[in-house]
């Protein structure tokens, strides 16, 4: 490792270790027990854990797993089901024992806790992520710890997050928070599958955004719809909203403590670039955008390259169905995506004046809203 990599992964240790702010994701399978599950000592020592870094002044929010394993285990069923009516039933009945778990071990160290369940719709929806985000930094400033995690009770196919990594890295940018810590059964990204491949190394350190780590990343296990793909996939939503993230191995003792340390433990993906603005942080951390724009070369480099406004001189082609203002993603003509934003015009609209200057707008509606399709204060490079 040179010394250039060796100082840039100490100062983004340095500034984890110096958060204030940090959203705590824990994996399933660091929750349940070989019964299938919830596993109560585990809790109360990761309770433990959490409230001595309270007590240091941090503010942290938990996201946790385990319900749908817990709920699965008190309806009788092996292993969690992956039909979706099966898994809201799972959720309802699990997320009894899991928040209960909780609130008992928090609670017996002299701290609140409030339950919070998100579904894809609240971060989608602006007024709806505007109440989340005040409702989530009330509770912090009165010291309670938010429990939150996916609404599995009511999500559909269509708004579901489906892994608790993404809403955890959602979350992170909701609320900026500096540092997002993904703890789960592995000792972080290895340069190869470590199931597959026992010559696998553990990368320490890497930038968020490097292509090169997604050849270590693998599929979940039983317990969970996450994975290591999935956690790197969080990892780079956090980086958008300029946060480091930490993907470690739970089961270490005082794991959080080492974290919190600065210690060489697990992998750091850090982030390149600044905290976004509070409008183009949620932009950024839609999931699923309402439509796409297929863009001609010199769009996409000038996107890429000059982050400029979107005109429509540049479109290609429309997919979707949307209404102005909603999020819209912009892709290649290979499908490769490029950015997304609030688009000024709706899908039957931009159909009408795609490929035509600015200029042409008035001519082909019979009215101008904007010259851009997406302005550049509205649009995030991806």
């Amino acid at each position: 490792m040179s010394h250039a990599v060796q100082e840039a992964e100490r100062s983004a240790r340095t500034k984890v270790a110096a958060a204030q702010r940090v959203v705590i994701k824990i994996g399933s399978s660091l929750l349940i027990d070989p019964n299938a599950q919830v596993s109560h000592a585990n809790i109360k020592r990761w309770c433990s854990e959490i409230v001595v870094q309270l007590d240091r002044g941090r503010q942290a929010l938990l996201v946790s797993s385990g319900a749908m394993a817990e709920g699965a285990a008190r309806l009788g069923w092996r292993l969690p089901p992956t039909d979706l009516p099966n898994l809201q039933a799972a959720a309802a009945v699990g997320q009894m024992g899991l928040v209960g778990a909780y609130e008992t071990a928090f609670a017996a160290r002299g701290r609140r806790t409030a339950l919070v369940l998100l579904t894809h719709e609240d971060m989608a929806d602006r007024q709806r992520y505007l109440n989340a985000r005040s409702t989530l930094t009330r509770l912090l400033d009165l010291g309670v710890v938010p429990v939150i995690n996916e609404n599995d009770t009511v999500a559909t196919d269509e708004i579901r997050f489906g892994d608790n990594d993404t809403l955890a890295a959602l979350v992170t940018g909701l609320l900026s928070a500096e540092a997002l810590i993904l703890l789960t059964d592995v000792d972080g990204i290895h340069s190869g599958d470590p199931r597959l491949d026992a010559g696998a190394e553990r990368i320490g350190y890497a930038q968020a955004g490097d292509s090169a780590l997604d050849r270590g990343a693998g599929p979940g296990g039983k317990l969970g719809r996450g994975g290591m793909l999935t956690k790197l996939g969080a990892a780079r939503t956090a980086a958008r909203a300029g946060a480091h993230t930490i993907i470690a191995d739970g089961r270490q003792p005082n794991v959080l403590q080492s974290i919190f340390n600065g210690e060489r433990i697990g992998t750091c993906l850090a982030a390149d670039v600044v905290p976004l603005v509070a409008r183009k942080r949620w932009i950024a951390g839609q999931a699923r955008a309402k439509g796409e724009l297929v863009l001609d070369a010199g769009a996409v480099e000038a996107l890429r390259e000059r982050r400029v406004s979107l005109l429509p001189v540049g479109v290609v082609a429309v997919r979707g169905d949307f209404r102005r203002g909603e999020v819209v993603r912009c892709v290649t003509e290979q499908g490769e995506p490029v950015a997304q934003g609030l688009v000024n015009y709706a899908s039957a609209e931009v159909a009408k004046i795609r490929g035509v200057t600015s200029g042409e707008i008035g001519k082909r509606l019979g009215y101008v809203v904007e010259p851009e399709l997406m302005h550049r204060d509205n649009l995030v490079v991806i």
